[in-house]
């Protein structure tokens, strides 16, 4: 059974960091790519970033490039986001995502709120 559980959000004030952790259960996170997703209240559910299986090539959406770093750590079954230099447009619910060859899994998310 494919899980994956968010961990790590918070209330932040703005320049703050986080550290974001999606672990991943009922399957071999080395053969598949990962995303992190985010949405707003009001806002449609948009990608953050995602890290390849293959070579760890990675993404990361204009907003978010230069303060978000994603990685992975397959023996831990784990995908990372950290956040570094927080604003407060960055709040929302954080969530990973997998597609699979059974299908499209999303975490429960995880909350971020950055404010003073």
């Amino acid at each position: 059974q494919v899980q994956l559980v968010e961990s790590g959000g918070g209330l932040v004030q703005p320049g703050g960091s986080l550290r974001l952790s999606c672990a991943a259960s009922g399957f071999t996170l080395d053969y598949y790519a990962i995303g992190w997703f985010r949405q707003a209240p009001g806002k449609e559910r948009e990608g953050v970033s995602c890290i390849a299986s293959s070579d760890g090539s990675t993404y990361y959406a204009d907003s978010v490039k230069g303060r978000f770093t994603i990685s992975r750590d397959n023996a831990k079954n784990t995908v990372y986001l950290q956040m570094n230099n927080l604003k407060p447009e960055d709040t929302a619910v954080y969530y990973c995502n997998v597609v699979t060859l059974l299908g499209n899994y999303w975490g429960q998310g995880t909350q971020v709120t950055v404010s003073s």
